[in-house]
């Protein structure tokens, strides 16, 4: 693991523009020692571009990245010493296991072949991979072949690791079991890692942080709590979970009139300035909303129009009769499609969050649960 406080990576201002299209837009953020870091986005918003900036591939149009306080913004990716492990491994299928890793040490000139064969093995090691030198690449899993060129980046002993979707070929029930792989893997090296992935359970679990981009922007660098409990941005509210989105009336500090009823919930940065009656949207989690008996003044009454079962909880989603539709998450006997509910704040959630009126978030749209991450998406 790296030494000392000072951050491992620093990307300041960065930018990036391909013809038209701003593919980063002052991007800015610092990574500790040793700390996993994971890029989080749908397809096409930047977090791929963003990782070839700091590997070299790509050349800022304008900011810095430093390195261990060295700035690296125009210095070629051979002499920035760092590994990278790609979506597709990039394994060559003649070559053994052990000249798999090999290669990337022969890449950097590495001479003596006993010194070779020890840091092949200490690298398989590493990855729970011992006495696999002599395998073929096709004799074995394709968790093996991640973990084989995971080994191949650590071999040289870089200063950071970089992964490219490096799970996203992988059946899921592979991909969750060599995630787990993956992580005590790096954990054991203490090496600063940074991910792109398009899946946030992946970057949920793999990630110290999280940065959430979209169309170039960076929304909010944070922990998994900090992102699905105080998302800073609209965007990130919306595409990290389930979220329903409400119209309602700003009120006071702290609460919102939605439909006829009055709700807390926290305002969104933005809403800082905002005046008593102005519009706003009402961003509001599953978990955060639970049914009621009739009559409580809180409530707004629905009805069940679509029930999905998750084992020991169900989704229920209610067609509100003051307009929109709300996620709610209950027990599974909870309630039935068809049945007439009271829907009210639950205040065992996380606080529901406020944001500015989004023109398109009114009529057919309004209180649509969003849940985008499990889609298989992949930027190019």
């Amino acid at each position: 693991m790296q030494a000392g406080n000072a951050p491992v990576i620093s990307v300041e201002e960065v930018s990036k523009q391909f013809g038209t299209v701003v593919a980063v837009d002052q991007a800015s953020f610092a990574l500790r020692p040793g700390e996993f870091f994971s890029l989080l986005g749908p397809s096409g918003c930047g977090k791929t571009t963003l990782l070839r900036l700091i590997a070299g591939f790509e050349t800022p149009d304008a900011g810095r990245i430093l390195v261990e306080e060295e700035e690296v913004t125009r210095l070629p990716p051979e002499r920035r010493n760092f590994g990278m492990v790609f979506q597709h491994y990039a394994l060559f299928p003649h070559l053994t296991v052990g000249e798999n890793v090999a290669f990337g040490l022969a890449s950097r000139r590495r001479s003596g072949k006993e010194e070779m064969a020890r840091r092949v093995a200490d690298a398989l090691t590493l990855v729970d991979l011992p006495g696999f030198e002599e395998r073929r690449v096709g004799e074995i899993s394709g968790g093996q072949q991640q973990r084989v060129a995971l080994a191949r980046a650590l071999a040289p002993e870089p200063r950071v690791l970089l992964l490219d979707e490096p799970l996203s070929n992988l059946d899921p029930t592979l991909r969750e079991r060599t995630r787990r792989e993956l992580k005590r893997a790096i954990q054991r090296v203490g090496i600063t890692t940074v991910l792109v992935t398009h899946e946030q359970e992946e970057a949920f679990h793999l990630g110290d942080r999280v940065a959430v981009l979209q169309g170039g922007i960076l929304h909010q660098v944070g922990t998994a709590e900090d992102l699905y409990e105080r998302p800073a941005t609209r965007f990130v509210a919306t595409f990290v979970g389930r979220a329903s989105v409400l119209p309602g009336v700003w009120e006071a500090e702290g609460a919102v009139r939605v439909g006829s009823v009055r709700w807390s919930a926290e305002p969104a940065p933005e809403l800082t300035t905002t005046a008593p009656g102005e519009e706003v949207d009402l961003v509001i989690r599953p978990e955060s909303l639970t049914f009621a008996a009739a009559g409580d003044p809180r409530a707004l009454a629905g009805k069940i129009t679509e029930r999905r079962y998750a084992g020991p909880v169900t989704y229920y989603q209610v067609s509100l009769a003051a307009g929109g539709e709300v996620e709610v998450l209950a027990a599974s006997g909870a309630a039935t499609v068809g049945d007439e509910v009271s829907v009210v704040p639950n205040a065992e959630g996380p606080m529901p969050r406020l944001f500015k009126r989004n023109p398109g978030s009114a009529g057919r749209d309004a209180g649509a649960p969003r849940n985008l991450h499990n889609l298989d998406i992949h930027e190019a």
